[in-house]
């Protein structure tokens, strides 16, 4: 068969000549591990996983009770399990919260008969992806407003229905409300676990268990974006009673998760990929990324209209070169500054935030390959000087 009609001839394909055969222009992230973006870069040890154990078959419940016991080994919790992506991990968490171990519970979900099926939610902590926790058939009660909630305002909602109170830690979810430890007492005082989302918190690597230590009984993590496995992977981390819950309610069992399969190979990925984060030098490699935003800044800092400065704290640990546009600018909005990068040669995918694309832009450091910074920093350089002259 002719080598470049055949997708399937891998050894002789590079990334770019698949592209290429399917009429498909590749771009340099910078935008950081978006899925939609391709999310991030495996790492070797990752893809070296992958392919070895394609070699092999195996009892998936086996191997998936085994990768459990390496993940909670590796971060330093109770227990854990592999789910498919961090969203999976929420479906995972709330048929859980519903069903728990009871067959009967577990086969009929959507259905909620005959089981609690509210999780309890902050308003502050709503955000684009937490439908994902009514999938398998759950409905919040939300509490409080936008902007604050009390802890007494969740304790009243409480009641015969609730089967989990749900938390949010997020660079976008809103900062006052009740914390993660005074949400978990009261839940516990109730007997009803914690739920938490997690999905973009690392690094630093200290957050494996900083929300199990803070009370939550499941968290879910990806385990692509930082940690750099297959981007279709995510692991949750939490008490051994949850996660035996969670376990029977995911793939490969028969239930309302079914359809959330994460292959053998992705989980061997996920399981190489996870212990090179935990291994590796955490402040090297951020004192690495430091440089490259540095840099970035530098190159646009003087352009008149603008302010640009490095961020690296709590909520973006890895740190990012944010561009703010001043009430002088004459220039294109963010998001056409965004749409003329993606549309240029080559194509570089920047980021805005999803809530209000007026606020800010920004790049991401962790998916930029070697010369990929200074492409970066040449192309939005040109761009943003033009820009300022109103073009």
């Amino acid at each position: 068969m002719d080598e470049t009609h055949s997708i399937g001839e891998t050894s002789r394909s590079t990334g770019h000549s698949i592209l290429e055969r399917l009429g498909v222009i590749p771009l340099i992230n910078a935008g950081g591990p978006n899925t939609k973006h391709s999310g991030s870069r495996p790492r070797p040890e990752s893809v070296e996983a992958m392919n070895a154990m394609s070699e092999v078959f195996v009892d998936l419940e086996e191997l998936l009770l085994a990768a459990g016991n390496e993940i909670a080994l590796l971060t330093g919790n109770e227990a854990a399990t592999v789910t498919s992506g961090a969203s999976g991990g929420l479906v995972v968490q709330a048929a859980a919260a519903m069903a728990k171990d009871d067959p009967a519970h577990i086969s009929q979900l959507p259905i909620t008969d005959g089981m609690p099926n509210e999780l309890i939610i902050q308003r502050g902590h709503r955000f684009v992806y937490d439908h994902l926790y009514l999938a398998p058939g759950s409905r919040f009660v939300e509490v409080g407003r936008t902007t604050d909630c009390t802890i007494e305002e969740i304790d009243a909602a409480i009641g015969p229905n609730t089967a989990a109170l749900i938390h949010l830690e997020s660079p976008y979810k809103e900062k006052t409300g009740v914390p993660l430890t005074e949400l978990s007492d009261l839940a516990h005082t109730h007997g009803l676990p914690v739920l938490a989302d997690c999905a973009s918190m690392l690094p630093p690597r200290e957050n494996l268990t900083k929300y199990t230590r803070q009370g939550a009984d499941l968290v879910s993590f990806s385990g692509g974006k930082a940690v750099r496995g297959p981007q279709s992977t995510g692991f949750l981390v939490g008490k051994t009673e949850w996660i035996e819950y969670a376990r029977l309610n995911n793939a490969p069992n028969p239930g309302v998760t079914r359809a959330q399969k994460v292959s053998k190979e992705e989980i061997a990925g996920l399981l190489a990929a996870l212990k090179v984060f935990t291994e590796i030098d955490e402040k090297e490699e951020t004192k690495n990324y430091l440089t490259q935003m540095n840099f970035i800044v530098d190159q646009i800092a003087e352009i008149p209209g603008l302010s640009a400065k490095v961020t690296h704290d709590y909520d973006h640990y890895i740190p990012h070169a944010v561009i703010v546009l001043n009430k002088d600018w004459k220039g294109p909005t963010y998001s056409e500054i965004a749409e003329r990068l993606k549309a240029g040669s080559p194509r570089i995918y920047t980021a805005t935030d999803y809530r209000d694309p007026a606020q800010c832009m920004w790049i991401d450091p962790l998916n930029l390959q070697d010369g990929e910074v200074e492409i970066v920093a040449t192309q939005l350089r040109e761009l943003l000087i033009k820009g300022a002259s109103g073009f």
